[in-house]
């Protein structure tokens, strides 16, 4: 009987020094590195796993403002301009691709050019994925984008970035080529 209770206690012992084998949790998402930046942003990547990002996103768009600054211009001042062109991004991807360097190049030295322009980077996906995760993916992609000019002379100062997800989708049909147009960088304007 002792026997018996010393063979249960040691296999009960290993069992809980072992543990059990788990499988790993997996989530996809782009293989680049988070961007960095002084930017004023919407939504906080680092809050993608929960509502939270879409509702501090949903209350800085609703009081009009990018969240968190007093002295930085709303979204609302901001216009279309045609001399500054998106780029776009693969699926589930935030980093920037060779063929838009050019693009992203003419608008560096655009914004060079008119130093007193301020320039809003609005993050755009498409309609796949959680509300949350594509608002932390714009955001993602606004601030990659911004990165880029910042890094290629363009004050950070004049330039705030905002992510609307996939609420401003810029086509509506369900099939590859429209959502390849609707995960972008859009640049929007303020004149100073």
């Amino acid at each position: 009987m002792v026997k018996h209770g010393l063979v249960i206690g040691m296999s009960m012992a290993a069992l809980l020094t072992v543990g059990c084998a788990r499988q790993p949790a997996t989530m996809a998402t782009s293989s680049a590195p988070a961007p960095t930046g002084a930017a004023t942003t919407v939504a906080d990547p680092g809050l993608a796993s929960t509502s939270e990002a879409v509702r501090n996103a949903a209350e800085a768009r609703s009081a009009g403002r990018l969240a968190g600054t007093a002295d930085r211009p709303s979204p609302s001042e901001f216009s279309e301009v045609r001399d500054l062109a998106d780029i776009h991004f693969d699926f589930d991807r935030y980093d920037i691709q060779a063929e838009h360097v050019t693009i992203l190049d003419a608008n560096a030295a655009w914004l060079k050019a008119n130093a007193n322009s301020l320039v809003l980077i609005e993050g755009h996906c498409d309609t796949r994925g959680t509300n949350e995760y594509n608002v932390a993916l714009g955001d993602r992609r606004a601030k990659a984008t911004m990165n880029y000019l910042v890094a290629h002379g363009v004050k950070s100062t004049r330039i705030s970035v905002i992510s609307y997800g996939e609420e401003r989708p810029s086509c509506a049909t369900d099939d590859e080529a429209c959502w390849a147009k609707n995960r972008r960088a859009h640049f929007l304007l303020k004149r100073g």
